[in-house]
């Protein structure tokens, strides 16, 4: 795997280089077209010097005169002077040598077809390398002198071309080379810290929640340690509420087998005639212990729905208060027997709720069945329910042990029990808090350590423009929606 520093310098240094060889290219284009453009002004210059001494000398220049002035060509070790023909062959030079053909007559040809009888060629002679050559040409030159050539060696220009291309390299090398310090620098900043969080991060994930990750920039990388440490709280937390979670259920799941393989066993020794009330009893509660364990594993089960997703409402028109008051007569025996005073205000009607009959059947079990669990013998549970602002509100209070202030807002989460808590797994708020949700209301819970707990149950009635979808998709009998929609109507009128 190539490492994140690698891939960022070769990706870096590439666009550096590109960079620098553009401008590098740029700047020696430049210079040599400015130093070639001074040599070709300065050999100008100095044609035109040369001339205009010929053409003021006297009214009519001599072949004779202008020979003399190029053999007499003062600055020989710098220019070569020559004399051109009509034909722009050499007839004369300033060092008195033959010239070869290696220069050509490009600038003659070049002075011929211009306005201002100059011009110019850079070409190569392999005694001086390459040169720059420009010629003049007049009619006014005397004899048979057509034209003066003066040629320079380029060999001192190029010289500090390629000077200024050097300096240009080493300070791209001095670049390249802070570029590389610097991002090495910086990449070491951000990828020692990630590789960090990684082996952190493998850690955590292999079990162990206890290791942090050392924050020491206040930057995205410092934050980033932040949540990963946050997250680590998190897990860890979580991690030891479903030990917990385990631990209550194993122990929950393990109090009625007990009880029903001990009560099992005496059955067993028991005889059914002698014996007969002891098997009866016995036979009660294997029942209810059974009865408990099939509600806990229902329950199990709904959380299990939930977490997944797959917690569904078989929705219908139903009567709050009628499952309401069963749910009271069911534990109405159970708060007898607990020495627990049970008080149901029955109100005359409320508007019927579009849910399902049996989750808010199950709700109300959960909420009953948490008040008499809580709420010791002596004590009160009122039940009363009521139409208030399009909701159907059942509220369930008790003078039980009440819940602590620091545990009322988790209370509904999963898997937390306050410090109070009795028996239970822990999820029973929570499935139920699902279970509201889902029908649009609120489950509010109100409480005091040591006065007693309120349960706010509060559910939609049911909207008068269910449509003819909702009900069938909802398996509603089409007649009893009609069957409300007029009693509805009636009342209204």
């Amino acid at each position: 795997m190539q490492s994140v520093t690698k891939r960022w310098m070769l990706n870096f240094l590439t666009i550096i280089v590109v960079i620098l060889s553009a401008i590098m290219l740029i700047v020696v284009v430049g210079v040599r077209s400015f130093y070639y453009s001074s040599a070709e002004q300065t050999i100008t210059s100095r044609l035109e010097v040369m001339a205009n001494a010929i053409k003021s000398s006297q009214q009519s220049a001599t072949e004779q005169m202008v020979e003399s002035m190029v053999t007499g060509f003062e600055e020989k070790d710098k220019y070569e002077v020559m004399l051109l023909n009509k034909s722009g062959a050499v007839t004369l030079t300033s060092s008195g040598f033959s010239p070869s053909d290696e220069l050509g007559d490009g600038d003659f040809e070049k002075a011929k077809a211009s306005s201002d009888g100059f011009g110019m060629k850079v070409g190569y002679t392999r005694s001086a390398g390459k040169v720059m050559s420009v010629c003049y040409i007049s009619s006014s030159l005397g004899g048979e002198v057509q034209g003066i050539r003066m040629v320079c060696s380029l060999k001192a220009v190029d010289g500090e071309i390629v000077k200024i291309a050097v300096l240009f390299l080493l300070f791209s090398a001095v670049v390249i080379l802070f570029v590389v310090l610097s991002s090495t620098y910086f990449i070491k900043s951000i990828v020692n810290p990630i590789g960090q969080v990684g082996v952190i991060a493998t850690k955590i994930a292999s079990g162990d929640f206890s290791v942090r990750i050392k924050s020491q920039h206040n930057d995205e990388i410092g934050q980033l340690c932040n949540i990963i440490n946050y997250m680590a709280d998190e897990l860890q937390k979580a991690e030891q509420v479903k030990n917990e979670f385990i631990s209550q259920v194993s122990h929950e799941l393990r109090t009625p087998l007990t009880a029903i393989k001990g009560w099992g066993e005496t059955v067993l020794q028991s005889d059914p005639v002698t014996d007969g009330d002891t098997v009866r009893m016995g036979m009660n509660i294997m029942i209810s212990e059974t009865e408990r364990l099939s509600d806990m594993v229902e329950e199990l089960l709904d959380f299990s729905r939930m977490q997944s997703g797959k917690l569904t409402l078989v929705l219908s028109k139903i009567d709050v208060l009628a499952e309401l008051g069963e749910v009271v007569i069911m534990f109405g025996e159970r708060a007898r027997r607990e020495g627990i005073e049970l008080i149901y205000n029955d109100p005359d009607i409320v508007s019927p709720v579009f849910g399902d009959k049996n989750r808010i059947r199950q709700v109300f079990i959960n909420i009953l069945d948490n008040a008499l669990k809580y709420c010791d013998k002596g004590g009160t549970i009122r039940v009363t329910a009521k139409e208030e602002d399009g909701f159907v509100i059942a509220e369930i209070a008790d003078t039980g042990a009440g819940i602590k202030a620091a545990d009322l807002p988790r209370v509904k989460e999963k898997f937390v029990k306050g410090q109070n808590a009795r028996r239970g797994t822990g999820i029973g708020l929570a499935v139920a808090d699902e279970i509201i949700t889902l029908h649009k209301g609120r489950l509010q819970i109100e409480s005091e350590e040591g006065v007693g707990t309120t349960v706010r149950i509060a559910v939609p009635v049911m909207d008068k423009k269910v449509d003819s979808t909702t009900m069938q998709i909802a398996k509603i009998d089409e007649e009893e929606i009609r069957r409300y929609h007029e009693s509805k109507q009636q009342s209204d009128s």
